[in-house]
């Protein structure tokens, strides 16, 4: 059984059409949220980090939302760029989400760092 050091979770909830907050779905999170499974593998995380989708994570005005806990840093991501840049295990300052304070820096990953 593995025991993962981080859970990162991305919205992918869908929201109907017009909805005045937004819609995490509809901004690319499912398409994200895919890439961010297969960058688990490329980068070596398997094991290490689990990568899962989540319903509504309350934000879907800032775009597709991300929670990565068991630090709880708060993100927002529109690109596959942004997507490889949390996945390295940094803050990302320009991607934290408004209104979530930053958190102490993150310790590196790596598959080395398992168990």
């Amino acid at each position: 059984m593995s025991v993962f050091k981080r859970h990162i979770f991305m919205c992918i909830n869908q929201r109907p059409k017009g909805d005045p907050r937004g819609c995490c779905a509809d901004n690319g999170s499912v398409r994200l949220q895919e890439f961010m499974k297969k960058e688990v593998d490329r980068l070596g995380l398997k094991g290490v980090v689990r990568a899962n989708k989540a319903g509504c994570l309350d934000h879907c005005e800032y775009g597709p939302s991300i929670v990565i806990y068991p630090e709880g840093v708060w993100y927002w991501a529109g690109t596959e760029g942004d997507i490889t840049e949390i996945m390295g295990g940094e803050i990302v300052e320009r991607l934290l989400m408004p209104g979530h304070p930053a958190v102490p820096p993150l310790a590196p990953l790596s598959v080395e760092s398992k168990g």
